[in-house]
């Protein structure tokens, strides 16, 4: 008897939510149709050309980034170019790989559906062996490493999946989201809820750059000897 009573309880109380959430939205419906309503022609004329106006300015821009190879995840031949292409974007994420590495591969499938959706941000990715300058001035000693760069500065680093669930089979969300504690995309989620199925397992704390201090060398984020 006593749980049908909680259960009724709980039931009206719901009910009760859900009635004033209900309430507040129609409230405000009817305040932007009121308002709308008391608008002559005139401001309805200058809202319409106001929202065609930032409609104009969207798609210019995404036509500039798309000029600038901004909605597809590609491979830059050289250290050189690598310069120029960080010089002309605003938020770029660069992928040093390896070959022989497979955890480079399981990033490549992530970075090239990131790469589409994010198209304010530039994606990127050059073979380690072949930028040993590059990899010296940022300090890269483990592959797979993301350098996460915004106005030309190097903001951040994912270093190998420590960041990423420390799992092979982390989600392209989870990728997003620690892309998106960085500021190098506009991301729409919760950066309070990082999306690990265990985040008492994995914990949130990220790499720093300074945490490998081996020289000479650039290791595979999966070895025994880093």
């Amino acid at each position: 008897m006593a749980a049908d009573t909680s259960v009724d309880i709980l039931q009206k109380v719901l009910e009760n939510e859900i009635l004033q959430t209900t309430k507040v939205v129609e409230e405000h419906l009817d305040a932007e149709i009121q308002k709308l309503d008391q608008m002559d022609e005139d401001e309805l004329e200058r809202l319409k050309q106001r929202r065609l106006e930032a409609l104009k300015k969207s798609q210019q821009q995404k036509q500039e980034w798309l000029s600038k190879g901004h909605g597809e995840y590609r491979e830059i031949p050289s250290e050189r170019d690598f310069f120029q292409e960080v010089k002309e974007s605003k938020n770029v994420v660069c992928h040093f790989y390896r070959d022989t590495t497979f955890r480079c591969q399981i990033m490549d499938k992530h970075l090239t559906v990131l790469a589409k959706k994010h198209i304010e941000t530039k994606f990127l990715k050059l073979n380690a062996e072949k930028s040993p300058f590059l990899c010296e001035r940022l300090r890269i000693k483990v592959i797979p490493t993301l350098a996460l760069i915004k106005d030309g500065k190097t903001q951040d680093y994912i270093v190998g999946f420590t960041d990423l669930g420390n799992t092979d089979d982390f989600t392209t969300e989870t990728l997003e989201w620690r892309l998106g504690c960085a500021d190098v995309i506009n991301y729409s989620g919760n950066l309070m809820d990082p999306p690990f199925q265990s985040q008492k397992k994995y914990g949130t704390s990220f790499t720093k750059v300074d945490k490998k201090t081996i020289r000479g060398k650039i290791y595979d984020s999966d070895s025994d000897d880093d």
